[in-house]
């Protein structure tokens, strides 16, 4: 069997044979608060592009957007298999990567004094628990913020205690996570862990007396233009808010991305600390050997040759909100392709086709 990667090399490598129909246009015009730009005149040659949507035509496939912002400036916008610009569509976990901001944003305020501080301080039950296990006090939200906690808590073992479906299930989520045994020394170990993620949403909530999603939209998206938002989940179940997903418009995400590229300002009024977005652009730990960070991932590409670097959110199914500092550029794809390597296809694209575009 052909390794997931090499089929989607293959895959991109014919796409871009493909015949010309497909012409570039500039995005739409919508008073969003994006200006408009043709890609070629942001130093992004639209060759590749054409001949790739061309195939992409012709091919099943499961991605529902792809936009570009170069300098910017919103510069390509294509959208696929009944999708379009008006339609939300569910973020997963690149929601995780939005509580992260906020947890930024809430050290700034001095409602959280430090990211070493014990989530023992502000979680109750953890304090009831550490009689139990003493291990427990050593947990700080650092080891939230990296899924190092060392609690038994691993998405991608179904074995796990923690693992996210079983989490659910349970009448009290917070009491469950409280009485997980702690299997590594904090810190030490790092496993994907959503009910993690779902404490440092309660440790918001308590230290500021409002659910993370207001403060989501009060400090985030409102200030940014982001007023077409909900939150949900694909379980049948009534779910905590703290288990509840980002539903977006792609357009949307995107500024989400220009204002990390930025450093945490919109319009020059900082919104996220520039010093919180330093520490999410490094490496603190690696996960199944990928490089992460404070819930954003650092993912290598390729241009030429050299090594990429990009902080990037991402979410089952190909939901990726892409950083590239280096070259003032942003790409946001949306797709279907749940549990499934089709997800990655976008890694390919950028490697075969944006980044090949850009202008020396």
């Amino acid at each position: 069997m052909k390794k997931p990667f090499l089929i989607l090399f293959l895959f991109v490598n014919s796409l871009v044979q493909g015949q010309d129909r497909y012409q570039y246009q500039p995005p739409e015009l919508l008073g969003d608060s994006w200006q408009i730009s043709e890609a070629t005149d942001e130093g992004l040659k639209t060759e590749l592009f054409e001949k790739f949507f061309n195939a992409l035509g012709a091919q099943e496939h499961k991605m529902h957007s792809m936009l570009i912002v170069k300098n910017g400036k919103l510069v390509m916008e294509e959208y696929f298999n009944g999708y379009d610009q008006g339609k939300r569509q569910d973020l997963r976990s690149v929601t995780k990567s939005v509580i992260s901001l906020l947890v930024g944003i809430a050290i700034e305020k001095g409602r959280i004094k430090s990211v070493d501080d014990p989530i023992s301080h502000y979680l109750p039950r953890f304090r009831k628990s550490m009689n139990a296990d003493p291990d427990k006090q050593l947990i700080t939200i650092r080891h939230l913020l990296t899924m190092s906690s060392g609690m038994d808590c691993n998405d991608w073992d179904k074995k796990s205690a923690g693992q996210e479906d079983k989490l659910y299930k349970k009448k009290n989520w917070l009491d469950h996570m409280a009485g997980l045994s702690v299997i590594h020394a904090p810190g030490s170990e790092s496993y994907y862990c959503t009910g993690g993620v779902m404490l440092l949403a309660r440790i918001l909530e308590f230290t500021s007396g409002m659910d993370w999603r207001l403060q989501a939209e009060e400090y985030l998206f409102k200030p940014i233009g982001i007023n077409d938002v909900a939150y949900g989940h694909t379980s049948k179940k009534q779910m905590p808010s703290e288990a509840q997903r980002l539903y977006m418009r792609p357009r949307d995400v995107a500024k989400l991305g220009h204002l990390v590229l930025n450093w945490g300002q919109w319009e020059g009024k900082q919104l996220v600390p520039a010093s919180w977005i330093e520490q999410i652009s490094f490496r603190k730990t690696q996960i199944s050997g990928v490089d992460y960070s404070y819930l954003w991932w650092k993912l290598p590409f390729e241009k030429n040759g050299m090594k990429v670097d990009a902080t990037c959110a991402t979410g089952n199914g190909g939901q990726y909100l892409l950083v590239f500092p280096e070259h003032d550029l942003v790409a946001v794809f949306t797709g279907g392709a749940y549990n499934s390597e089709e997800d990655k296809l976008p890694f390919a694209i950028v490697n075969r086709v944006i980044l090949p575009s850009l202008s020396r």
